[in-house]
């Protein structure tokens, strides 16, 4: 007979054969697979001459000496199975721990009982599967393995629609992974195995590749059969079906070999393969009655180990010695004895000592055993050391005179010493490596060349701080020391030396700088300590010897106006108050903007950027980790909702992307509505801003606290909505500057000063506008609750 193993390998890979099926190569699956696959367990009887011999099943443990049940009344014996506690298989719910447990003990003729797994209701579709013995100690059963087959009658053609076939069992039991095999008998018969993985309240998913072989008659070392591992989860199986893939030529085989087989078999049953099963008709092997390891995954359903502890009546773990295991999903839970000890843990006393000392072979001891509650001792005899379970590693001790107490003495003082050097010589290697490494950042992070572009520009103010000292006053960053968190790092708020004198300052983490950006980062740093302006938030200090730069700024008590216009309690803030933050805000952009060396752009305009000071004077924070204005910013840094439309098409920071986020803070001032408050998802609040100043209706938008009972104010508010439209305006070359900006918002801001001014503006803020106008208060100033550094 010719066969080229070549034909094969067109249909199959090499590493498909004998191992488990790639899902490309897997049939689809069909919705019609409802084909019900023949069952050996459901004959009465072994054919005699048919198949080999099933193992003698395990003698049955004695009845435990106490449990839960009258054992007196239940029936647990079915033919010559034992039927074990907490199964049952009378009508007597007491015999069984759950329903789902209950076995069907049947006769199925001429006076021969054969055990079954109940088959519950909820699954119609589950088999009728033949027990053939229960090991309560294993948790595992063996079950009568149902056989697939197909039988070629013509070229191509079947016998059988065998194209798919499945079993399935019901709750809680499951297809064991480890101790079972897949095994196909056939010529050239290429076979998968797929499957469900039970997890949780459903399947874990379709597994393809669960196992797949490949059977060969073709050369003397095969003999038409195949075993393959079974791929998967450990935890089991509750349902497979068995593919035959008709993509071989079978010319050669139809007439000689034309049945081929498929089966689930326990993989330490000795199983003599043979090829006159081939030969014989369809139902041949069929008869043969191969065992199948079945397992349960709980035995009281919906309980977790946990929640039955708690009820101490119902927990089925009876035994003093036992465990209680989870199934996965909580879908409840099994008993299984403690380790070295065997029985049944369902039953009081039923989990005794193993007593090792016995049962040599397994626990093999080859000097002096003491066999111990749980567990047992093996040591070497008296004179003797070693390993005594293991034959042959005890040895004489050799004789040695006892040493002397001087030589003892000198002994310990000696291991002390060398003790106490390994100690001192392993910490100063420590230390020594903490400094290369602290040393190895600084240089990294460009601190040589801060200090050195430090002492050019002679600016003395500036600090470089060690680790040491930001570790001390963040307490290694404990996380009460945080007081804002964001995408650009965390700020800390701690007390640090400045200036002499001991201050409270927020330090800030920034992200880690690159090889290729280190000289432009000190150079930036050097023009951002350089910045003085009232209403710029001063950087004090930074810290290099991190992975990440820490910025030292000085710290703003009052929080940010992000908190102010949106924090809870809700405070009343009058327009006055608005336009003087607005206009402070606006003049400390105009300073960035037009510095005499270098100009520098925010890119991170927003709220929560602008802090509030002693007088809730507004100070713009944040700008450390902004660009100079002719470098290019290729990585969106700002907040979506406030940033510039057209940055996303040509990814450059620009003047006017400050004024084009200034202009949606602005609105956010006059509408007390956040960028994305409003329920038309598709819009956010500059759109919506920008809508109804074109169709006349901005006074919807405006906030109740500063829209006036007459209309003495409203033409001042109509140029501040004027302002921020021109903010927004799109091309970015119809803005104005920021220097324009807080030009408007002064003259805006006065005007309203002289029409309210000497009196009090009517605002939760406790101080006057004359007082925040002129720096000097007259009464008492209110702090917000939630105090903040430079937000992130």
């Amino acid at each position: 007979m010719q066969t080229d193993r070549r034909l094969l390998a067109q249909h199959l890979p090499k590493n498909l054969i004998h191992a488990a099926v790639p899902p490309l190569l897997l049939p689809p699956r069909s919705s019609s697979c409802c084909a019900v696959a023949l069952c050996g367990g459901t004959r009465s009887a072994r054919e005699p001459g048919v198949g080999p011999p099933l193992p003698s099943p395990p003698p049955p443990p004695p009845p435990p000496p106490s449990s839960v049940f009258d054992d007196r009344r239940c029936q647990r014996w079915c033919g010559d199975v034992h039927i074990p506690y907490p199964f049952g298989a009378g009508p007597a719910d007491n015999c069984l721990a759950s329903p789902e447990l209950r076995l069907q003990c049947n006769d199925t003729g001429n006076g021969v009982h054969k055990l079954f797994l109940g088959s519950p209701q909820d699954c119609m579709e589950c088999h009728a599967t033949e027990v053939i013995d229960i090991d309560v100690l294993r948790g595992q059963m063996r079950v009568v393995s149902h056989i697939f087959y197909s039988c070629f009658t013509s070229h191509n053609t079947t016998s059988e629609d065998a194209s798919l076939w499945y079993v399935n069992l019901p709750e809680p039991y499951l297809f064991s992974i480890a101790r079972n095999n897949f095994t196909v008998l056939g010529c050239l018969t290429v076979t998968y195995m797929l499957g469900y993985f039970y997890e949780g309240d459903g399947y874990k998913g379709w597994q393809s590749g669960m196992a797949a072989c490949l059977a060969d008659c073709s050369e003397a070392t095969h003999n038409g059969s195949c075993t393959a591992n079974v791929q998967g989860d450990e935890q089991g199986l509750r349902y497979y079906d068995v593919t035959f893939k008709n993509q071989v030529n079978y010319t050669d085989f139809n007439t000689t070999y034309p049945c081929a087989y498929a089966l689930l078999m326990d993989s330490s049953y000795r199983f003599n393969h043979s090829t006159k099963y081939m030969l014989a008709p369809n139902n041949e092997f069929n008869k043969s009655r191969v065992p199948v390891v079945v397992e349960w995954e709980w035995v009281i359903p919906n309980q977790t180990c946990r929640a039955a502890h708690t009820q101490p009546a119902g927990y089925a773990c009876v035994s003093d010695n036992s465990k209680c295991i989870d199934a996965r999903g909580g879908r409840g839970y099994r008993c299984q004895c403690a380790d070295g000890f065997q029985g049944n843990p369902y039953a009081k006393q039923g989990c005794t000592d193993i007593d090792e000392c016995k049962d040599n072979r397994t626990y093999p001891c080859y000097g002096i055993c003491n066999n111990k509650i749980g567990s047992y001792n093996c040591s070497c005899r008296e004179g003797s050391y070693g390993n005594a379970s293991n034959i042959g590693e005890c040895f004489d001790n050799p004789p040695s005179p006892p040493l002397s107490f001087p030589i003892r003495l000198a002994i310990g003082i000696s291991a002390g010493v060398l003790v106490a050097v390994i100690a001192f010589l392993a910490i100063k290697v420590l230390l020594h490596k903490r400094r290369m490494k602290r040393q190895a950042l600084f240089q990294h992070n460009g601190g040589q060349l801060l200090k050195h572009m430090l002492k050019v520009e002679g600016n003395d103010a500036f600090t470089v701080y060690s680790r040491g000292d930001i570790v001390i006053a963040s307490r290694n960053f404990h996380k009460t020391k945080i007081v804002g968190e964001g995408a650009h790092g965390v700020v800390y708020k701690v007390t640090l030396d400045v200036g002499g004198r001991a201050a409270t300052v927020a330090v800030k983490r920034c992200k880690a700088i690159d090889e290729s950006r280190k000289k432009e980062f000190v150079q930036e740093l050097v023009i951002l300590c350089h910045l003085s302006h009232p209403n710029i938030v001063k950087l004090v200090g930074c810290c290099l010897e991190f992975e990440a730069p820490m910025l030292v700024y000085e710290f703003m008590q009052n929080g940010n106006l992000n908190q102010l216009l949106h924090g809870r309690p809700r405070r009343r803030l009058s327009l006055l108050t608005r336009l003087r933050i607005a206009a402070e805000s606006a003049e400390a952009l105009a300073h960035l903007h037009t510095h005499h060396v270098h100009p520098v752009l925010h890119g991170d305009v927003k709220p929560e950027n602008i802090l509030l000071a002693d007088a809730w004077i507004a100070k713009v924070s944040d700008f450390g980790c902004s660009t100079i204005k002719d470098n290019v910013q290729v990585v969106p840094k700002g907040t979506l909702a406030y940033l510039d439309p057209e940055f996303l098409h040509t990814f450059q920071l620009t003047d006017k992307g400050d004024v084009y986020s200034f202009g949606v803070v602005l609105v956010e001032l006059l509408t007390r509505k956040k960028p994305r408050s409003t329920s038309k998802e598709d819009k956010n609040m500059a759109w919506i801003f920008q809508e109804s100043m074109s169709q006349g209706t901005l006074h919807e938008l405006l906030d109740k606290d500063i829209v006036p009972e007459g209309e003495s104010n409203m033409v001042l508010i109509k140029q501040v909505a004027e302002l921020a439209s021109r903010c927004l305006a799109v091309p970015c070359a119809t803005r104005p500057s920021m220097e324009q900006v807080a030009q408007q918002l002064r003259q805006l801001k006065d005007q309203l000063v002289e029409v309210e001014c000497p009196q009090e503006v009517d605002d939760d803020l406790g101080l006057t506008e004359m007082e925040m106008t002129t720096g000097y208060p007259t009464a008492q100033t209110l702090s917000t609750e939630a105090p903040g550094g430079p937000p992130t």
